[in-house]
C-alpha cells in the first residue's frame, strides 16, 4: 500500500542553488515531490507531456515549468529533450544580498507554465547562469546573484499559463498560504491555522477576502481537495484511508466534503482521471 509520494533531492546538502542540463535519458518518470527547493526546467527540444498535480502540459519548446515543493509533477516526454535544470533552496534565497531575488522569486512561483518572449535572451542568461555556477573554487555569489535576478525578471515577460494573484510576501495572507503549503497534516478548521497565525478567525477571513476574495474556509478547501486529488490519483490509498490521511472522522464526511467543492464524489473522481 501507498501512503507517501516519492519524494526527489538533486542537491547536496551545501548547494544552495544548483544548475544542469536537463538529462537526455529522462523520459517517463513517477509522481513525485521535490525535497524543500524550488524547481525551474528549461526546455529548448523535446516533445511529449508533463503534469503538475492534476494538470498536464504539453511540451512545447521553448518552454519553461515551474515547480514548488508541494506539488507534485511527472514526466512523459517522446523525443530526446535539450535544456536545464535550476534548483533554489530556501537556504540560498536568504542568504542573496539582493532583496528583489526574494520577490522576483515569489511572483515567479505563482506559475505553473511560462513561454518565453525572448527566449535567445533567456537562453543565453541559462548558459551564463551554468558558467558562473560551475566553479566552486571561485566565489560567484555576486554574479549568480545578479544573473538569476536578470533571469528571473525576463521570465516574468513570459505568456503564462496557470496563475494566481499574489499578496505582499510577508502579509498575514501570505503566511497563512505558507502553513497551508508546508504542512504534512490538514485540518478542516480555520481557527487552528489563525490560532498560529496569532489572530481570529474573523480576522483571518477579512484578511482573505481583502486579498483573494475568497473566505479562509474557501481558501483551506481548495489546499484539502488538492490534497485529495493528488491522493486519489497518484496513490493506492482507499478512500477510507485518504479520509484518515486528510484528517476527516469518517468517510462519510469526506465524501460529502469532496462533493460539496467539487461536484463529484471521490471514486467517481478516480475512475474517471
Amino acid at each position: 500500500m501507498t501512503t507517501e509520494f516519492n519524494i526527489k533531492d538533486k542537491t547536496e546538502p551545501r548547494d544552495g542553488i544548483k544548475i544542469a542540463p536537463f538529462r537526455k535519458n529522462i523520459r517517463k518518470t513517477t509522481p513525485h515531490k521535490h525535497n524543500q527547493y524550488f524547481e525551474i526546467v528549461y526546455l529548448t527540444k523535446g516533445s511529449g507531456q508533463h503534469t503538475i498535480d492534476s494538470k498536464t502540459f504539453t511540451i512545447e519548446p521553448p518552454t519553461v515549468f515551474l515547480i514548488r515543493k508541494e506539488q507534485l509533477h511527472f514526466w512523459d516526454i517522446q523525443s530526446e529533450p535539450t535544456g536545464f535544470v535550476l534548483i533554489i533552496k530556501k537556504e540560498f534565497v536568504e542568504s542573496c544580498l539582493d532583496q528583489q531575488i526574494r520577490l522576483l522569486l515569489y511572483k515567479i512561483s505563482a506559475f505553473n507554465c511560462l513561454y518565453p518572449s525572448d527566449n535567445i535572451m533567456v537562453e543565453q542568461l541559462f548558459q551564463l547562469l551554468f558558467k558562473a555556477n560551475q566553479d566552486a573554487a571561485i566565489n560567484n555569489s555576486a554574479i549568480i546573484e545578479g544573473l538569476l535576478k536578470a533571469l528571473l525578471a525576463k521570465l516574468l515577460q513570459s505568456d503564462a499559463q496557470v496563475t494566481v494573484p499574489q499578496a505582499n510576501p510577508n502579509s498575514v495572507f501570505q503566511n497563512y498560504i505558507n502553513l497551508l503549503t508546508q504542512t504534512s497534516t490538514f485540518t478542516n478548521k480555520v481557527a487552528n491555522y489563525a490560532q498560529r497565525l496569532h489572530t481570529t478567525p474573523q480576522n483571518l477571513n477579512a484578511i482573505c477576502r481583502k486579498e483573494r476574495n475568497q473566505s479562509a474556509a474557501t481558501i483551506l478547501a481548495s489546499f484539502i481537495i488538492g490534497e485529495a486529488k493528488r491522493l486519489l490519483l497518484y496513490s493506492d490509498l482507499t478512500i477510507k484511508e485518504i479520509a484518515f490521511a486528510l484528517n476527516f472522522n469518517d468517510n462519510s464526511h469526506f465524501t460529502k466534503y469532496f462533493k460539496r467543492h467539487t461536484n463529484t464524489t471521490p471514486n467517481t473522481f478516480r475512475s474517471n482521471s
